[in-house]
């Protein structure tokens, strides 16, 4: 099963730029001011139309598995806003993460 993301942002030029240029991440356009944001098989689309009243929002973390996360956090890891290190975790998992430009919070992990 796949699970993808509706999520709504400031603005889609914007998140598009952070990113690809940021993240590293493939986006590509949709309809209507929305995109598409990918990395290894998981994605969010993101949108700025009202399709929910208030500002961007969500209270949990995002998480992205990832074949070589220290390879990756190496090569975001001077753009970005580091929330946490890249650190092994007590319940099996080697990750980091980070906040997004809308203060999403997004982890990148490797099952250690």
């Amino acid at each position: 099963m796949t699970i993808n993301l509706l999520l709504k942002c400031h603005d889609v030029d914007t998140t598009k730029s952070f990113y690809e240029e940021i993240l590293e991440f493939d986006v590509s356009d949709n309809a209507n001011n929305t995109c598409t944001v990918e990395k290894e098989g998981g994605a969010i689309i993101f949108t700025s139309e009202e399709l929910w009243s208030g500002y961007p929002k969500c209270t949990g973390t995002i998480y992205f598995f990832l074949e070589d996360v220290d390879k990756y956090y190496n090569s975001i890891k001077d753009k970005a806003i580091i929330l946490w290190p890249l650190e092994n975790t007590s319940y099996g998992t080697r990750e980091f993460g980070v906040k997004d430009y809308d203060e999403y919070r997004l982890a990148f992990a490797q099952k250690s």
